[in-house]
């Protein structure tokens, strides 16, 4: 498909889990600005992270590289512009490319941006230290269960400065393209980026009454021989201080604030979407939705995000405007790391020399219709809570999880949508486990990646006075928008 180039809106929101929108089906979370974005477009049935957490996802989204290749891990080694980005690329080539709101890169360097609006990067410039400690096979479980509590006992009504900062975003997002809707000029990129729906869950009652509570869906493996038995969750469940049963009431309770927040993430980008028709831009101008990466929010007796699971590693990906399909599905697995190449495309730019090593594809040709159920796509994970290395490799309807030192996993993700059945340690799933993992090594060497990031943690935790000063630091549950102070919360 060969689309004549036109200005594109990136959105992002952080923590979407992939199906909880009305337009993936899900069976309460009310998502009309999104239905109508995937109505007008193509709605991708599996997108996925390249690594599901902040930092590492919005550094793969930026550079369309994998973690095991730039070096960006966790959240205190981020992106800081080192490796060349979609933004560099559009702006090198006399595109005008701006940011509106969260980034969450390291702050203070030229990521490719011709201007960062209300940006919001790692607090302090240094992030998230204590869990650097990974690269010494030292991270600590957690001295209070602040974690827990941030989900059992914040999800509900109320109000944060996390949707006074959406808010903000919202309406510099309309003033920008009020002041940009003139014809003419190269094609320009505007990338609005919400904070939503990040925890904590709180949500003013208009959009929790939308949910009652009683009657909120319970997640997949919520419990008893759903939970995740693999070793390396059960790491991370101790790391994280969780309770060895939940309370059904209470993961009511979080899913009900959950889905409160995504309707107020889904009423910002509807005012954005109204802008863009009432100043007559969608006739110029497509739009892209995704998500950094998404929520468990209970699923497998888990919280957040950190792991391989598709309620985890499953993005939201629509894309809509001139020249595409309306109302149609894709089923084949996509990627963020096909973004950079999708950008440049969309606007008429050309890639480097360099980036013809890159993995991912543009998106415009399988929004089509030109789709590869083939197609292999690869995830991994190294920050916080995580014994070692985590690699997933996507292929048609089989799932791998490779682990360093640890079993592996293998799901049916057509038969076994909610990955509640593990196939890895069945004699008839071995030779297909082999070749999965022999087809994950063409995207990396797990062994190398995994030593590459302890060592790169550790050189971190050196920089910043040692083991001990790292330990002194403040926890962080989350970051707190521009010009908010650090929430103070126990250890």
């Amino acid at each position: 498909m060969v689309l004549s180039p036109a200005n594109l809106i990136v959105f992002l929101s952080d923590n979407h889990a992939r199906d909880v929108m009305g337009c993936a089906g899900h069976p309460w979370v009310k998502t009309p600005a999104m239905d109508a974005l995937a109505a007008e477009g193509v709605l991708f049935e599996q997108g996925y992270t390249a690594s599901p957490v902040c930092c590492p996802a919005r550094a793969a989204l930026a550079t369309g590289r994998y973690p095991s290749e730039t070096h960006y891990w966790d959240n205190a080694l981020a992106y800081d512009g080192r490796v060349p980005s979609w933004m560099r690329r559009v702006r090198e080539q006399g595109h005008e490319v701006v940011s509106i709101g969260k980034l969450h890169f390291r702050g203070g360097d030229d990521y490719g941006f011709s201007e960062e609006i209300l940006p919001m990067h790692l607090h302090a410039g240094k992030g998230a230290v204590r869990q650097l400690l990974r690269g010494y096979d030292a991270e600590q479980a957690r001295e209070s269960s602040a974690f827990y509590d941030l989900y059992a006992k914040r999800s509900g009504e109320g109000h944060t400065a996390y949707q006074d900062y959406d808010a903000d975003i919202t309406r510099a997002a309309q003033d920008w393209l009020g002041a940009h809707s003139a014809p003419g000029g190269k094609p320009w990129v505007l990338f609005v980026s919400w904070i939503s729906p990040h925890p904590p869950f709180t949500v003013p009652k208009r959009l929790l009454d939308l949910y009652p509570v009683e009657q909120m869906p319970l997640p997949p493996g919520w419990q008893g021989e759903g939970w995740a038995a693999h070793p390396a969750y059960r790491h991370l469940r101790r790391l994280e201080r969780l309770p060895d049963e939940m309370d059904p009431d209470m993961l009511r309770q979080v899913a009900a604030g959950y889905f409160g927040l995504i309707s107020h993430l889904d009423e910002q980008l509807g005012k954005v979407m109204e802008t863009v028709r009432t100043l007559g831009l969608d006739r110029t101008t497509r739009l892209l939705y995704t998500s950094d990466h998404g929520e468990l929010f209970g699923a497998h007796g888990l919280f957040g995000k950190k792991v391989l699971y598709d309620a985890s590693a499953g993005v939201p990906m629509i894309v809509a405007g001139p020249g595409l399909p309306k109302g149609a599905r894709r089923a084949a697995p996509v990627s963020h790391v096909d973004l950079f190449p999708t950008v440049l495309e969309a606007v008429g730019a050309t890639p480097a020399a360099e980036d013809a090593s890159l993995h991912g594809r543009s998106l415009w040709g399988p929004a089509a219709g030109a789709e590869n159920a083939d197609r292999p796509v690869f995830a991994e994970y190294h920050a916080h809570g995580s014994p070692a290395g985590a690699f997933m490799l996507r292929q048609g309807r089989w799932k791998l999880i490779h682990y360093v030192g640890l079993p592996p996993q293998l799901f049916d993700i057509v038969a076994d949508p909610q990955e509640l059945h593990d196939l890895a340690g069945q004699p008839q799933h071995t030779a297909l486990t082999a070749s999965l993992q022999e087809a994950l090594r063409r995207f990396c060497d797990p062994e190398a990646a995994d030593a590459a990031a302890k060592a790169d943690q550790r050189a971190r935790v050196e920089e910043l006075g040692g083991r001990d000063a790292v330990l002194a630091e403040q926890l962080i549950l989350f970051s707190p928008p521009p010009g908010q102070e650090l929430e103070k919360t126990p250890n």
